[in-house]
């Protein structure tokens, strides 16, 4: 076969939308060891490995303390627990989130509220906050969505107003700032979701709440682990939500390159930036003062079904986060809402596309990506119709 026609016939590179065996060739001398570490312990429960990977979590987070729990689903739900939040109470959160944000609340017996979304950071609408507090709000749930902080200061100033508690829905970002400070160090307490997907993830599910008050901490401590202070001596009824030893082990080796996997991301997301710009897509972006660890990096497009299919069948995967709003699952028909009730959410729902992001990412397959998105839009560029009808093109708001 002549030269010509073998590059004619060459497939283009398969491109996943997140390489986790990638990942762990560049640590797996390292994860073995851990693991088989705790293997030859036999330290499967509550071992050695926990206590020391909430030491070094709750630094990271530049928290005082960590409390490791099963899911970051879990950790949502016991911050709420441990701050006597349940029935007849109501907590304040996105509708643009993960649906897990809202079972979490639901799961502690309180009810959510939602409130739409700013349309630029896609994070909790601070006025939308205010006007959704009544005399049963509790506590806020914002969520930094993507790896992208939500604007906490406001957020703080109106709880400690209104004397409501604050928890960070983090289970995105790990590592991300605002005004210099870590996320999960933002709020009363803090979420992380170890999900193996995540910035910081684990190789099954996992997760953790991070706080500054120890009675908080003391609270979760017992939660997690039937309620007990000390074996077989329940003071209340808790639950089977530990964090394993295994994954423990291997979460601590992965926090070592946390830092190193956040900047790839950060050149990344400004390499897609470059190569993207100019086109009729809205693009992400930082707000001032935030720092994203950019755990999705998320474009905006009227034809996003059409763009989704086309890089599938160049062999390129995206996603959607999320199609369907927490309001208009059927899940959540019970809270009353109806479609129009958050028009910037549900617009973004229809156009919004999660590109490839991973640290291991290279520049020619995010290069890759590129072409194969302005090819698509060169196709369309005809078709173009007004974009952004409800908001414009989002501006940065101030942090």
């Amino acid at each position: 076969m002549s030269t010509q026609m073998s590059m004619q016939t060459k497939q283009p590179p398969q491109i996943p939308f997140v390489d986790l065996a990638a990942q762990y060739r560049t640590i797996a001398e390292e994860i073995n060891e851990a693991t088989s570490r705790v293997i030859q312990e036999a330290d499967f429960i509550l071992g050695r490995e926990v206590r020391l990977f909430e030491e070094e979590f709750a630094a990271f987070c530049e928290a005082r303390y960590a409390v490791g729990l099963d899911s970051g689903t879990s950790a949502l739900e016991l911050a709420l627990r441990a701050y006597d939040i349940g029935p007849g109470d109501e907590v304040i959160t996105a509708a643009n989130s993960f649906i897990a944000s809202a079972l979490a609340i639901s799961h502690a017996g309180a009810t959510p509220v939602l409130v739409d979304v700013d349309p630029f950071t896609h994070t909790i609408d601070v006025t939308g906050i205010e006007r959704a507090i009544t005399s049963r709000t509790k506590a806020i749930l914002p969520v930094h969505l993507y790896g992208h902080p939500a604007h906490m200061d406001p957020i703080r100033q109106l709880a400690e107003q209104r004397g409501l508690i604050v928890i960070e829905d983090a289970c995105q970002a790990h590592g991300a700032r605002y005004k210099g400070r870590r996320a999960g160090s933002l709020g009363h307490a803090a979420a992380f979701s170890f999900y193996p997907g995540k910035n910081l993830g684990a190789y099954g599910d996992g997760g953790m709440v991070v706080t500054n008050d120890a009675d908080i901490a003391k609270r979760l401590e017992m939660l997690r682990n039937y309620g007990q202070k000390e074996k077989y001596h329940h003071l209340s009824q808790g639950f089977n939500r530990r964090l394993d030893t295994l994954q423990a082990a291997v979460l601590r080796v992965k926090l070592k390159y946390l830092e190193k996997w956040n900047a790839a991301r950060r050149w990344q997301a400004e390499l897609y930036h470059r190569l993207l710009a100019g086109t009729e897509l809205v693009l992400p972006s930082e707000a001032a003062g935030a720092q994203s660890v950019w755990h999705l990096y998320v474009i905006r497009t009227e034809h996003r079904d059409a763009l989704k299919e086309h890089l599938l069948s160049r062999g390129i995967a995206a996603g959607i986060h999320y199609p369907v709003p927490i309001h208009l699952q059927p899940a959540y028909q019970n809270l009353g809402y109806k479609r129009g009730d958050f028009p910037v959410t549900e617009q973004y729902a229809q156009r919004i596309l999660s590109l490839p992001m991973y640290a291991e990412l290279t520049p020619e397959l995010i290069d890759c990506v590129a072409k194969s998105i302005l090819t698509f839009l060169s196709a369309n560029q005809n078709g173009q119709g007004l974009y952004e009808q409800l908001v414009g093109h989002a501006t940065p708001s101030p942090l």
